[in-house]
């Protein structure tokens, strides 16, 4: 473990694992590094794995408010500075961070699996309202179960009524997991509202020159697969890849179906730059 400085002067802690050529893991929204442990040893005994808790999680130091994704790439860009890596792993809203930062950061190579984007409407941001609701009143239950069927769009259970909803939360809220996922989720909703902020066509990520890995889960909401092809599209030399029997979260789970794709993509030699 070690501390680097961001350009605004707060301290990033910096956890490095492996050996072999270096790669930075940008986390996810509502969670912190900890719960990518399986993923970062299973890719340490072929790469160095440089991962660090992105701003006002654990070991981080606050964020800045307002609060905007260029300080996302700010800390990136220094982590990628400091460490001397070139490549990439972005999951969820850590993907948006990778790809916006991939437009004017030196990414050689970008592995993202279900970024959380916002492409020509998709997906649909009705629910934030009830949620900001549901938080004022104390409710977090309440805004956790509406979160949950926003975002799993897929899913049986978000067409279960809320009060059933609700309850199941409240239950989940009581595990360290769930308690963790509430903490912060306040600070989920306006990272969010980020990725809504920047909604718009998939030519926006054109200008992207870093070898892509476009990679979702054949169990997560449907969007994300529409989103990779859109973004697949535009992006020279991106592939894509569906993962069958993966979830959302199965980038943290680390089935060999998914990590085994990556380390390869990400051991490849570097084609020529466009």
């Amino acid at each position: 473990m070690e501390r680097i400085t961001a350009p605004d002067g707060a301290s990033i802690v910096l956890h490095t694992t492996g050996t072999g050529p270096g790669v930075v893991l940008v986390h996810g929204g509502g969670v912190t590094v900890d719960v990518y442990r399986r993923l970062v040893d299973r890719l340490a005994t072929r790469f160095t794995v440089h991962a660090y808790n992105r701003r006002g999680r654990a070991d981080a130091p606050a964020r800045r408010e307002p609060y905007s994704i260029e300080q996302e790439v700010e800390d990136l860009g220094a982590v990628l500075a400091h460490t001397g890596a070139r490549d990439v792993i972005g999951h969820s809203y850590g993907g948006f961070i990778a790809l916006r930062a991939a437009l004017r950061l030196p990414v050689g190579r970008l592995a993202l699996y279900d970024p959380a984007l916002a492409i020509d409407g998709t997906p649909s941001w009705a629910y934030l309202g009830a949620v900001d609701e549901a938080l004022r009143e104390g409710r977090l239950a309440r805004a956790v179960a509406l979160v949950g069927a926003g975002v799993n769009t897929h899913s049986a259970m978000s067409r279960w009524p809320l009060w059933l909803r609700t309850a199941i939360c409240a239950a989940f809220l009581r595990t360290p997991v769930g308690r963790g996922m509430g903490e912060l989720l306040p600070m989920t909703m306006s990272e969010t509202r980020e990725v809504a902020a920047h909604d718009g066509p998939a030519a926006q990520y054109a200008g992207v020159t870093a070898q892509v890995l476009l990679a979702c889960g054949d169990d997560a909401p449907a969007y994300f697969a529409a989103h990779i092809d859109a973004l697949a599209q535009v992006i020279p030399g991106a592939r894509t890849l569906r993962v069958p029997r993966a979830r959302h979260d199965a980038i943290a789970i680390a089935p060999a179906r998914l990590v085994d794709p990556i380390a390869e993509f990400l051991a490849a030699p570097q084609a020529a730059a466009r």
